[in-house]
């Protein structure tokens, strides 16, 4: 008896479902942060790659009703492998004008061409469209009107400059 209706109930389900698949989100603008950031701080060679730690200088940040500074203090944590291809761990605190703080954790990726990635990673300014930088953060906050950002689902991107970094958030709805 089972033998027959497996094979029925397999060959249901995935039409069924096809059917009734809903639209993939669209993604929503919630802000950007530009950053001014120091020269890297070599740890060294590292079997997984190249250690370095870029600090945080500051910088502004601005979306739809929210606006603010970004704090000096905070950091990005890379490793750099051999073919360029650079783990992201950012980390810095967000300062409304109402003065309302917000803890960013910012874990991502970063790679392009092995050539591209070696004049991003010597300081040089390259293109942002030959450039993949895709993060995605997670916000803490005690402000109840800022709530919204621990209730969602974000993604980021990124532009990597000489002295400065740009990144835009935006939410999943």
């Amino acid at each position: 008896m089972y033998k027959f209706v497996l094979p029925l109930l397999a060959c249901a389900c995935p039409a069924a479902y096809a059917q009734q698949m809903p639209a993939p989100p669209q993604l929503e603008f919630a802000f950007e942060v530009r950053a001014e950031v120091a020269d890297p701080t070599i740890v060294g060679r590292l079997p997984t790659g190249t250690r370095r730690i870029i600090d945080i200088l500051g910088g502004t940040f601005e979306g739809p009703g929210l606006k603010g500074k970004v704090l000096p203090g905070g950091a990005d944590w890379q490793l750099i492998r051999e073919d360029g291809f650079t783990e992201i761990d950012a980390r810095y605190t967000l300062e409304t004008e109402a003065g309302g703080l917000i803890y960013v954790t910012n874990i991502g990726i970063r790679h392009a061409a092995p050539e591209v990635m070696r004049r991003l990673n010597a300081g040089e300014t390259v293109d942002p469209e030959l450039i993949y930088f895709r993060a995605i953060p997670k916000f803490e906050t005690a402000v109840p009107e800022l709530e919204w950002l621990m209730r969602s689902v974000f993604v980021s991107t990124g532009e990597r400059y000489p002295n400065g970094v740009i990144i835009r958030y935006y939410r999943v709805p």
